[in-house]
């Protein structure tokens, strides 16, 4: 979507099949996927049926029950087209940007403040982050922040430490709601 961020899918042209999830950053419902694939014929071989009742009209159509374990399916990509439409390529450039400057924006203040640090790189809109100290602690802050409802955060493992992550990804998010978010944080942590 973003030029600058492109990097992103160096070394796809590699890969046999690429899935994207939009309802993770572009602002679509659960249940939508797009698949990508260098090798339809393998997908076929692997999900097409034929059973009496269905009869085959080979040449005719591409079947998509043909190509995935379900017969029948809702219009699933009306959720992404809906978004598609209603943003455009420029407003969904423009919601990514923010998200990301918002993302860098809170790791600037993690990394400031005495006691934080961050985890791991921060290119787009997700920032590692915890606390210095003990796992323990760092779970206690997650649940107090999350109990609180000022903010849903996140944990993971990285290098074998528990550490909290902020995602930025839905469409209303705002600075003031990511300055919320830290304010709870360092709440949390006192």
């Amino acid at each position: 979507m973003c030029e600058e961020f492109r990097w992103t899918l160096d070394g796809a042209e590699l890969a046999d099949s690429i899935v994207i999830n939009p309802h993770k950053w572009l602002f679509t419902p659960m249940d939508c996927a797009c698949f990508w694939t260098r090798r339809p014929d393998a997908v076929f071989r692997a999900f097409s049926a034929s059973p009496e009742y269905m009869p085959e009209r080979e040449g005719t159509v591409t079947d998509l029950k043909d190509y995935g374990p379900a017969l029948g399916r809702r219009f699933r990509g009306l959720k992404l087209w809906a978004v598609l439409r209603c943003y455009g390529r420029e407003g969904l450039q423009a919601l990514i940007r923010e998200h990301v400057r918002l993302a860098q924006l809170f790791a600037s203040w993690v990394e400031e403040e005495p006691g934080w640090e961050i985890a791991a790189p921060h290119a787009l809109s997700v920032v590692c982050f915890r606390r210095e100290g003990r796992d323990e602690e760092n779970s206690v802050i997650l649940e107090r922040v999350n109990r609180s409802g000022e903010a849903f955060l996140s944990q993971t493992r990285l290098d074998g430490r528990l550490v909290l992550r902020l995602a930025i990804g839905n469409a209303r998010t705002t600075e003031e709601d990511v300055r919320r978010a830290w304010a709870a944080l360092q709440e949390a942590a006192a």
